[in-house]
Parts: C-alpha cells; sequence; structure tokens
C-alpha cells in the first residue's frame, strides 16, 4: 500500500507540472497568436489542443488526490489529508482555476485578469505538490496568493502590450 501512495502523490505533482507547463504554453501562444490581431483556425485549434493537455493535468491531479485520501482513510493514517490545511489550500487553489477557467471561457472575466488567476493558482498547485511551497496558514497562503495574482496580471499586461503593439 505504501507504494500506492507514492505513486499517488507523484500522479498528483505529475497532474500540477502538465497543468503549469501547458498553462506556460497556452499563454505563450496566445501572445504569439494574438501578435497579427486575430486569431484564425489554426491558432485557434491550437489553443483548443492545450485546454485539451490543462483538462488532464487537472483530472489526474483530482484523481489522485481524491484515491489519496481514500487510501490514506483505509490505511487508517494517523495523519489524514483532508484534515490539514495544506490539503484545503490545494483544494481552494483547484476550484480557482476551474473557476477561473469556467469564467474565462464563458467571457465573464477579462483574459488579462481570468490567466493571471489561473496561471498563478497552477504556479502555486505545482509548488503545494512538490512540497516547495511552505506551511503558511490559510489566510497566509491567500495573501501570498492575491500578490502573486497582482504581480502576474502586472507583468502579462506589460508582455501583451509590448508583444502586441509591435
Amino acid at each position: 500500500m505504501t507504494t500506492l501512495v507514492y505513486f499517488l502523490v507523484f500522479c498528483q505533482a505529475l497532474g500540477a507540472l502538465l497543468g503549469t507547463l501547458m498553462a506556460i504554453w497556452g499563454e505563450l501562444a496566445y501572445v504569439r497568436s494574438m501578435r497579427d490581431g486575430n486569431i484564425d483556425h489554426a491558432e485557434r485549434a491550437h489553443l483548443h489542443a492545450i485546454a485539451r493537455g490543462l483538462r488532464f493535468g487537472m483530472s489526474l491531479l483530482l484523481f489522485s488526490s481524491f484515491a489519496l485520501v481514500v487510501v490514506m482513510y483505509v490505511l487508517q493514517a494517523s495523519q489524514q489529508p483532508a484534515l490539514t490545511e495544506s490539503y484545503w489550500t490545494f483544494i481552494a487553489l483547484v476550484f480557482l482555476v476551474i473557476g477561473a477557467s469556467w469564467a474565462l471561457s464563458r467571457k465573464r472575466i477579462s483574459f488579462a485578469l481570468g490567466s493571471a488567476v489561473a496561471f498563478t493558482a497552477w504556479w502555486f498547485l505545482t509548488f503545494l505538490t512538490s512540497g516547495q511551497l511552505p506551511t503558511f496558514s490559510f489566510g497566509a497562503t491567500v495573501a501570498l496568493y492575491v500578490v502573486g495574482v497582482a504581480i502576474l496580471y502586472a507583468l502579462f499586461h506589460y508582455t501583451r502590450l509590448l508583444l502586441v503593439s509591435k
């Protein structure tokens, strides 16, 4: 069973890493496709392929997280994942990615803000699953996330301004 736990943690980290890499690729592809001012059919197909990669990364992340909670419950582990702050931070970030992606697809949020929210959440998920994010309280993590979104929003806005105006 210990091997299964390690495998699920690996799948969780792989899903987060895959999602982050696809988010980076998607951002670069979007900027590249907007250079001429509009998105043609081939560029739209490329962006849809990236969206499928993001969906696969999120599915792998959620499935392995759910399976990890179930396995730890069956093993009667002393530290249940669902009782930790890092787990609920993880779940909140997952809902942020899903909510921002939904809002972007329905055009309920600006692309600049939605992409900054989702991009930052993917990076936080990657850092959280790899153990690189320090264990803060939930409130401190939210504050750090908001600062990260603000920085990435400004950086993305400036980068798009420079690349699209040429």
